[in-house]
């Protein structure tokens, strides 16, 4: 159970950073036209969400090779997206443009990221290699 917990986690953040990556690229780049298809997107959600695509990969090698530095990278990626919900909720405030399923989208994400860093932090400091 505990190996298939682990390649369980391994798949499923693999998989949620690629998409991230794949979707926020695709905004800030242009990309397939899913700007348009997007609407009225929050550019610095799509930057703090194109870090942690990268944050959410480098994460996966840390759980593969059980580095114990995992969890703090999944930290880092926790507090990027934190400050720009933060920063989402004073553009709302502001009067700025957004969609809705933004907010929803981000406290998912929030609460995903927080539920990886501790799965990292309970599964490898059981058994770990610097």
């Amino acid at each position: 159970m505990k190996k298939f917990s682990l390649y369980l986690v391994i798949a499923v953040l693999t998989g949620f950073g690629l998409l991230t990556l794949f979707l926020s690229s695709s905004v800030i780049f242009d990309l397939f036209e899913i700007r348009e298809k997007e609407g009225n997107y929050v550019l610095f959600v799509v930057w703090a969400n194109f870090l942690s695509s990268f944050l959410y990969l480098i994460a996966v090698y840390g759980i593969m090779t059980s580095k114990t530095w995992t969890y703090k990278t999944l930290a880092v990626s926790i507090l990027i997206l934190t400050v720009a919900f933060i920063g989402l909720l004073f553009h709302i405030q502001s009067g700025g443009i957004y969609e809705t399923k933004t907010l929803g989208a981000m406290v998912f994400r929030i609460v995903m990221t927080f539920a990886f860093a501790l799965f990292a932090y309970f599964t490898i400091n059981k058994n770990p290699k610097k």
